[in-house]
């Protein structure tokens, strides 16, 4: 089963111009919370309850905090919509209550600290949304929904202290690859978390975590997203 699972994930891979399964097996560049954060955010994305609250607990076992992984889920709101957001929310508070009653006292972990109510929003925004794409980026056909995506993802959520950026980038990257179908946004932020530090190895690894633990279609098209990103 060892053999035929490698064999599998090596050939997606190399379709796709990615390194080996064996290598992301064992984790070769993430860290296990970062892989944790790949495989909650895809199940959130695609509305698998069930498999999200395993993910959940592996997480938790693997140290992630229960506020770490609370924020993943806030922060995929902007991507995936309130009502993915609020039923995977509610998963990970009966996941807990579970565990406690269980004997398992999951660590909390430090809440966000509150944001300056007197920033400047837009500016700040604009800040790190230029930062993490790359280049400024315009909307003439809608400019208000970049008012939004300013003001409120790139500084109230972005500017939020739980989880890093690319923390952040890992989990959106995860989601659109759960969501299908959006794979310009995907290509965008896959090239969003290069920009926050992250390597091409470690996205190629994050699609290796996606084939090995989510399913062999969201890692396939993720991974032909990733190398032509890479190309």
């Amino acid at each position: 089963m060892k053999k035929k699972y490698l064999a599998l994930l090596t050939a997606l891979l190399l379709t796709a111009g990615i390194g080996t399964g064996a290598q992301a097996a064992e984790l070769k560049t993430l860290t296990p919370q970062q892989a944790d954060t790949v495989t909650i955010s895809a199940f959130m994305a695609k509305g698998d309850l069930p498999n999200l609250k395993k993910a959940l607990a592996a997480a938790l076992d693997n140290g992630m905090t229960v506020n770490e992984a609370k924020e993943v889920l806030v922060h995929l709101y902007a991507y995936t919509g309130f009502p993915r957001s609020l039923n995977a929310l509610g998963t990970l508070d009966k996941l807990v209550q579970e565990r406690r009653a269980a004997g398992i006292n999951d660590e909390m972990g430090p809440d966000a600290a509150p944001l300056d109510p007197n920033a400047d929003r837009l500016a700040r925004g604009t800040e790190v949304q230029t930062y993490i794409s790359g280049r400024v980026v315009e909307n003439d056909f809608a400019p208000i929904i970049n008012t939004f995506l300013r003001e409120h993802l790139f500084y109230d959520i972005f500017a939020r202290d739980v989880i890093n950026w690319q923390q952040r980038e890992l989990a959106t990257v995860g989601a659109l690859a759960g969501i299908g179908n959006v794979n310009p946004q995907l290509n965008a932020h896959f090239r969003a978390a290069m920009n926050t530090g992250l390597t091409p190895e470690q996205l190629k690894e994050a699609v290796a975590v996606l084939n090995d633990t989510v399913d062999e279609n969201t890692a396939a098209n993720a991974g032909q997203v990733l190398n032509g990103v890479l190309k």
